[in-house]
């Protein structure tokens, strides 16, 4: 039963998080004070990622380092590079910009797995570039943060580390501990936590958008335009420097979907301890519009595999 509802909670997660994000907009008060628990939420979420990490998905490494290693490098590069050129032609203000950039240097969010799943592309390879990025963030992400974003706000290296290491290296390494050491507690947890994880995410959300409603409303159409343009371009770049470096098709695929969507989750949290709620705005509005984007384009692949196997068939 917890299986079936665990996966369940997985397969209808982006609903969850719509559904979220409009009540959190319409009735704000039903998620006020939620602000300052979102870093131990996302901390849950990452003890998840943690309990289901195996050491197979690392194998993939060793066995097929290319793609890996591809995804990863497109990851840390194309986001954070596109979201300062976006912040740059856009002339965005300060804060604004922030919260840009942070959506840019987070690593990818595991919704890319799922996507990936329903795109018919590589899930091992996806699951994989997922694990490594986010092991790399607290490095990787504070130190792009503090390459692109200094000409806007002082950005401490060592303070935006040690956040990271809190809520997503600590949780997912005590994860991976709990895994290979209390293994009936972890397989009880592995059935539960994509409930909690789902739950989770939602409220992470829904206290973003709920704390910062009137800026949403004052900057609506102007963070919308530039979230999906990063989005929809990090899609488009991640596929077509894959399709240059000669991965399959499959490989392509989720290499794209690994490009395009960022655990804005992450970058919502940073912005609200380390800068104020109008920068966790661009997170929030990214959290909306990839669980859009996402389902859309993994349609659009998965309908053209089929026809290929139709095709095939005939």
């Amino acid at each position: 039963m917890l299986q079936r509802i665990g996966q369940f909670a997985s397969k209808s997660f982006l609903i969850w998080m719509l559904l979220a994000s409009i009540v959190a907009f319409t009735v704000p008060s039903l998620f006020s004070g939620l602000g300052a628990i979102i870093p131990y939420l996302l901390g849950v979420v990452m003890l998840g990622m943690g309990l289901t990490i195996k050491v197979s998905d690392f194998k993939l490494i060793f066995k097929y380092p290319k793609p890996v290693i591809i995804g990863v490098v497109l990851q840390y590069t194309i986001m954070p590079t596109l979201a300062y050129i976006i912040v740059k032609v856009f002339s965005l203000s300060a804060d604004i910009a922030i919260g840009v950039l942070l959506v840019g240097c987070c690593p990818g969010g595991t919704t890319s797995n799922v996507m990936s799943y329903l795109a018919k592309a590589n899930v091992a390879l996806s699951v994989t570039i997922t694990s490594v990025s986010t092991i790399l963030s607290p490095v990787l992400t504070p130190g792009f943060m503090y390459l692109f974003a200094r000409e806007w706000m002082d950005v401490s290296f060592v303070s935006m580390f040690i956040s990271v290491a809190k809520v997503v290296l600590i949780p997912i390494l005590l994860g991976f501990v709990i895994q290979k050491v209390f293994k009936k507690l972890a397989d009880f947890g592995e059935d539960v936590l994509p409930v909690v994880s789902v739950v989770a995410i939602s409220l992470i959300l829904g206290a973003v958008v709920a704390g910062s409603k009137e800026l949403i409303v004052q900057t609506g159409l102007l963070i919308f335009t530039v979230v999906i343009l990063h989005n929809v371009l990090g899609y488009a770049i991640g596929y077509f420097l894959a399709n240059v470096l000669k991965l399959n098709y499959p490989d392509k695929k989720a290499v794209s979907i690994e490009v395009g969507m960022q655990n804005s989750a992450l970058a919502s949290s940073l912005a609200t301890v380390h800068f104020n709620p109008l920068a966790a705005v661009p997170g929030a509005v990214f959290s909306f519009v990839h669980c859009i984007s996402g389902p859309l384009l993994a349609r659009y692949w998965a309908a053209r595999a089929e026809q290929k196997q139709v095709k095939t068939i005939a």
